[in-house]
């Protein structure tokens, strides 16, 4: 049985999102130009609509409370999302997710201390990787995760996404 997806693009002080909902549920937040975003005609757009996928749709029923949460987000009113998440990966992959969504609003965790946090102090790497494939940015926190010695390493959205976001949550002005 396959499930429903739907999605819908909002704007933000970054760029547009692409939110993704599979069966009602949020499944993914993309950026534009963000690595691992799925391929733009997977959202059916640019594809003439006999050809799209019945799998996908563009429905914005699903979206009201992210949309609204994101934009409370951005205007530094909410630390803390609480929306129901639809976390599709590897079982080790959850788990990395789980852990940055324990990653209070305004403070930073390296790979290593989230592999530690997993039980397997050998595994930043691992982390890394399952940290790069996070499908649902921003909402749950991959850019709370910084290098070893502090420094800003890879994210998807770009680095200087990821800097605007820390410097948001640490209370700096957006722009």
């Amino acid at each position: 049985m396959s499930s429903a997806k739907q999605h819908t693009t909002i704007d933000s002080p970054y760029g547009p999102l692409t939110l993704v909902a599979t069966d009602g549920i949020l499944s993914g937040l993309y950026m534009t130009g963000q690595r691992h975003r799925p391929p733009q005609e997977n959202f059916g757009m640019g594809v003439p609509p006999r050809e799209r996928s019945r799998a996908w749709g563009n429905d914005d029923r699903p979206f009201g409370e992210p949309a609204d949460q994101l934009a409370a987000y951005f205007a530094g009113e909410l630390k803390e999302f609480t929306l129901e998440l639809h976390l599709d990966g590897t079982p080790f992959q959850r788990g990395v997710w789980q852990q940055l969504l324990r990653i209070p609003h305004g403070e930073t965790r390296t790979y290593g201390e989230l592999a530690d946090a997993l039980g397997n102090p050998g595994a930043s790497r691992a982390v890394g990787l399952a940290n790069g494939k996070n499908p649902i940015g921003i909402i749950v926190p991959c850019h709370r995760v910084v290098g070893a010695d502090g420094s800003l390493t890879g994210y998807g959205g770009g680095l200087e996404r990821k800097q605007r976001l820390l410097d948001l949550e640490r209370g700096a002005a957006l722009f």
